[in-house]
């Protein structure tokens, strides 16, 4: 993975992930020359000794505000923050089959319009530096995404979800500003992300 050519490596996950399994896998790719991204689904795994930013997801479209800002109090609460490398993140989250949407309970029958809206509300209201469009485990409709691009004037678009193919990963990047590429790895192999990385050159 981190000789594909992608651009940095996110350490992440919904589901059973541990500050013990996140440090493992941190050794593992510390090595190579690229910029690595701990995104915690919890505050318990969010590291900072070795890692250059830290992504904080805020699920938008959750139907309890613990996903929205009560998971983060508790963050600020009870850990030490090194704020400089803190990147908030807009959850636009689509999938209802995900993890993470039957964990935060996310309506996800959201339209381009709707999503539009909350991307709107992140970006101008609430200033979020990332919109994350997050379809995780399927691939997503293309006019929802390009629907959130148009409605943003400073925040960068991140796409996950689906991208298994360079032909995927090339119409995402019509719209996205970012692709991120998670499942196809364990699925397609290495091969899989190298032809996401040359479509999106």
């Amino acid at each position: 993975v981190a000789t594909s050519g992608t651009d940095a490596l996110m350490l992440s996950g919904t589901l059973n992930v541990t500050p013990e399994n996140l440090a493992d896998l941190y050794l593992c790719v510390k090595e190579y020359d690229l910029p690595i991204v701990v995104e915690p689904a919890d505050p318990a795994g969010a590291r900072f000794d070795g890692i250059d930013l830290v992504f904080v997801p805020s699920v938008l479209n959750a139907d309890h505000p613990r996903w929205i800002v009560g998971q983060h109090r508790r963050w600020v609460r009870d850990f030490d923050i090194d704020w400089n490398r803190v990147v908030p993140e807009a959850y636009i989250v689509l999938n209802p089959a995900s993890s993470v949407a039957q964990v935060t309970g996310a309506d996800c029958s959201l339209s381009p319009a709707d999503a539009a809206a909350y991307a709107r509300v992140a970006d101008c209201y609430f200033r979020f530096p990332v919109v994350y469009i997050e379809y995780s485990g399927t691939y997503g409709d293309p006019l929802v995404v390009q629907a959130v691009a148009d409605s943003v004037s400073h925040a960068r678009v991140f796409y996950g979800g689906g991208i298994d193919s360079g032909e995927r990963a090339a119409e995402m990047i019509e719209y996205a500003d970012t692709i991120v590429v998670g499942n196809a790895v364990y699925e397609a192999g290495t091969d899989a992300l190298r032809a996401t990385v040359r479509a999106v050159r």
